[in-house]
């Protein structure tokens, strides 16, 4: 039967399906993992000593768990037909523990509480993405990955990303306002509202939220590459990923590429993980306490900015080979590392901001797609969970290169107008510079 495509972007219903997983599961990294959650765990443990401790033990225990099970479930659902099965099993595990976590006790007594279902639910989210990634060699054909997979960066930027992070803003900040001695009334009715329920009426949504805009994936979305059944599953897929490593001449190319993706992703991420901590040092009346609330409409901003130029790269994908604009999007990011030494108002970090913006989802979506192209398809799982590995340990090497070189500069001249962190954040070029020549390394080594 032949696939009919369909406007603006002419996909298909199988790539729109796969796009629309990304709006779906994105709320679940601006919620949990990166803004609401964090703000939670502060209100619960606000005066305990150790806090930020044990949270930073809590999600490095969530990257070596996912690390160490990546590709040994990758290769297991290399089989045909298990690799759907791995998916529903971590997806139901994330949406009913992110369900979970909004029926915390709302005592900090029992601040710890909390960290179960978070910890579980984080653990399935990042199960579900092992093969969400590498679903996409299923849904579309090497020619087509770029837009895809591009297309899927830009509508989680557009919907997951932002519009549930809106909602909880609402919840929040808005509605505790308009409450009167606890009561909230809206439409006539009153009912007690504090800051607790904005919390948990977030976690909610973020699981129902996630849960709804799967249907497509769910129901279009089916394994297309695999090898067969055979009898004891576990064992042999054991033996494959042992054979791999033995093996690894025979895929130069794609470890090359991996070591390049891990350089340049790790600065990338430390970039978006460091944004705050850097406007705080580096621009005058940006503190601590006020960093987010002054910084939320520029991070916001660069959300809606990412999903267009998400959607420019995934047209210019049809003009242009994926190493081309990768290696654009790298550039960027060093361009941004330099800029990033002069920036010292709200203004120039709105410019590094939408500097950022126009890379941000390319360089990821780009990356995802490139490597679904190199690998062989019938082993897409497996080699997806190396992938997944060095996705989750990147952010390593940035944040100790950027505060030893802040720290060096400190111990070297002194307190420095701007502060110190600039001098970190230029370090990162490093990174930048040597994923790209790994990476043209491992090109080279594919055309021979």
């Amino acid at each position: 039967m032949k696939e009919v495509y369909t406007w603006p972007m002419i996909f298909n219903k199988k790539e729109w399906s796969y796009i629309f997983y990304d709006w779906a599961e994105s709320c679940f990294t601006v919620i949990v993992q990166a803004f609401i959650f964090p703000m939670l765990y502060g209100l619960l443990t606000r005066g305990m000593t150790g806090a930020e401790s044990i949270y930073g033990f809590i999600v490095s225990f969530i990257s070596l768990a996912v690390a160490v099970l990546s590709p040994v479930l990758g290769t297991i659902a290399d089989y045909r037909g298990y690799k759907k099965r791995f998916f529903l099993f971590f997806f139901a595990v994330g949406i009913l523990f992110t369900f979970l976590i909004g029926f915390y006790p709302a005592d900090p007594k029992f601040w710890w509480m909390v960290l179960i279902p978070y910890t579980i639910a984080s653990i399935g989210y990042a199960g579900t993405n092992i093969f969400y990634d590498s679903f996409i060699v299923d849904v579309t054909e090497d020619e087509r990955m770029d837009r895809v997979s591009t297309a899927g960066y830009a509508f989680g930027y557009l919907g997951g990303s932002t519009i549930p992070l809106v909602i909880a803003i609402v919840l929040l900040q808005m509605l505790p306002k308009m409450t009167v001695n606890g009561m909230l009334t809206l439409g006539g009715f009153s009912f007690p509202y504090d800051a607790y329920t904005g919390f948990r009426i977030t976690f909610f949504m973020t699981s129902l939220w996630w849960l709804v805009f799967s249907i497509p994936f769910l129901k279009n979305v089916k394994q297309v590459h695999g090898i067969e059944p055979e009898p004891r599953p576990v064992a042999n897929a054991f033996r494959r990923l042992a054979r791999t490593f033995t093996d690894v001449r025979s895929y130069v190319p794609v470890f090359l590429f991996l070591l390049a993706y891990f350089l340049y992703i790790d600065g990338v991420h430390t970039i978006i993980a460091m944004a705050v901590p850097f406007a705080a040092n580096a621009i005058e009346g940006v503190t601590a306490d006020n960093a987010t609330a002054t910084l939320l409409p520029i991070l916001l901003a660069i959300q809606v900015a990412a999903f267009f130029f998400a959607i420019l790269f995934a047209f210019l994908a049809r003009f242009f080979r994926t190493r081309t604009l990768l290696f654009t999007t790298i550039a960027v990011y060093c361009a941004i590392s330099v800029f990033a030494l002069f920036v010292t108002r709200i203004s120039h970090f709105w410019i590094l901001g939408m500097m950022v913006a126009t890379s941000q989802g390319a360089i990821q979506s780009l990356s995802r797609s490139y490597y679904g192209k190199i690998v062989p398809k019938d082993m897409a799982n497996e080699f997806f969970g190396f992938y997944t590995i060095f996705g989750r340990f990147a952010a390593v090497l940035g944040p100790a290169l950027v505060g030893g070189i802040s720290l060096a500069v400190l111990n070297a001249f002194g307190p420095l107008p701007g502060g110190t962190m600039r001098y970190g954040v230029l370090s990162l070029i490093a990174l930048f510079i040597a994923g790209a020549v790994l990476f043209r390394v491992a090109e080279k080594k594919a055309e021979a």
